[in-house]
């Protein structure tokens, strides 16, 4: 890979990546996402001695080797209950108790198992997450719910244990900082990365000239009915990818406010850059937000983009700039679909930025250097 220089010491450190709890390899492909999860460790793969996935899934995991490029793939392939899997993870990585490893964690859900380990084998833990939980949580039930307070309890065991914590927008290293103490030069801030190569625009492709797409999970959290509504009215088609409790709810809603629409369900990842750049805008809505994937590829493709203010949207769209920011409403939200439908200067300017935006910030080559440059810390240790 252009602009990367393996270090020697690095190609002895075995890197051991835990799944987020019950999750697999087959679960990533169930869900479109398996090429763009693993795309960062296999880009990684040829700088260390090793990697290995410690997974949640049965053998069928075993069948996604010849995708991994040497990827160690650790599975529960003996079908054991969640409670004897995890007494194996001791025994399954006993080889690694010597030489330099480094235990990660994909997210905070799971990522006990990585600090347990790597506290008994006297090995330093990173402690990564591409969402806060008790974000999530608080925006569902509120702060002082039991669910809530668990989370931060939680959360605040981790983070403050992890040799380093690794977040993926600047508002989460705030809230590390302000709500756990984390001192601030034990918090790495590694967006989540593009494949611009993939991921770019492409004039081969015929662009609709009102078409909206969304791409998401169809829940509360993401607005979509104040999407639909907004569409009430507009000379626009939506299209919907994703699925989720609500789909069966927004198609009535869609149907009875008549909205041109079409529910594509969930689609490999391979299929979206098409998507994109097929599309006129990008509407991303939502209510709460980690660091939105499909927001930042969308800005990849050169697609005009809007979404709501809320921190996250608001820490990668700048108003006006590479893209538009709305309140959550339908009115606001349709104000901002006409704003951009309406204007094909305003599409351009929007669009040129948002693909300048993910070259300089999101491209998977500057994300492999950030955690190389991590290891190296650990290396060196």
């Amino acid at each position: 890979m252009a602009g990367i220089t393996a270090m020697s010491d690095l190609r002895q450190l075995e890197l051991v990546l835990f799944f987020t709890d019950g999750v697999s390899l087959e679960t990533w492909e169930r869900q479109g996402m398996l090429q763009r999860e693993i795309a960062l460790y296999r880009a990684l793969r040829p700088h260390l001695k090793g990697i290995t996935f410690v997974t949640y899934g049965t053998r069928n995991d075993l069948d996604y080797g010849e995708h991994l490029d040497g990827i160690r793939i650790l599975c529960n392939r003996w079908h054991l209950s969640r409670r004897w899997y995890l007494r194996t993870f001791p025994l399954m990585l006993r080889s690694l108790r010597t030489g330099p490893v480094l235990f990660k964690s994909n997210q905070i859900n799971g990522a006990e198992s990585p600090l347990y380990l790597a506290q008994r084998f006297a090995k330093p833990c990173i402690v990564r997450c591409g969402y806060l939980p008790s974000d999530h949580l608080q925006w569902r039930h509120g702060r002082q719910h039991p669910v809530t307070q668990q989370a931060l309890s939680r959360e605040k065991h981790l983070f403050t244990q992890a040799h380093t914590c690794v977040v993926a927008a600047p508002h989460m290293k705030i809230f590390l900082q302000q709500e756990y103490g984390v001192p601030g030069d034990n918090i790495r801030i590694h967006p989540n990365y593009v494949d611009t190569t993939r991921f770019a625009p492409n004039p081969e492709i015929p662009k609709a000239k009102r078409r909206l797409l969304f791409i998401g999970r169809l829940e509360q959290e993401k607005n979509p009915f104040a999407l639909v509504e907004a569409c009430q009215g507009l000379d626009c088609e939506l299209w919907i990818v994703g699925d989720g409790h609500e789909r069966q709810s927004l198609e009535t809603l869609a149907r009875e406010r008549q909205v041109r629409t079409r529910f594509l369900g969930i689609r490999p990842h391979n299929e979206l850059p098409d998507l994109f750049n097929s599309a006129t805008a990008f509407v991303l809505p939502s209510h709460w937000e980690g660091h939105p994937k499909t927001l930042l590829e969308a800005l990849s493709c050169g697609l005009p983009c809007i979404g709501s203010a809320i921190p996250s949207i608001m820490g990668v769209i700048t108003h006006g700039h590479n893209g538009l920011l709305c309140d959550l409403t339908p009115p606001a939200i349709q104000q901002a679909i006409l704003q951009v439908l309406d204007q094909p200067a305003l599409q351009e300017h929007l669009g040129h930025n948002a693909r300048q935006y993910a070259l300089e910030h999101l491209r998977l080559e500057r994300i492999v250097e950030q955690e190389l440059d991590l290891y190296r810390k650990w290396v060196h240790a």
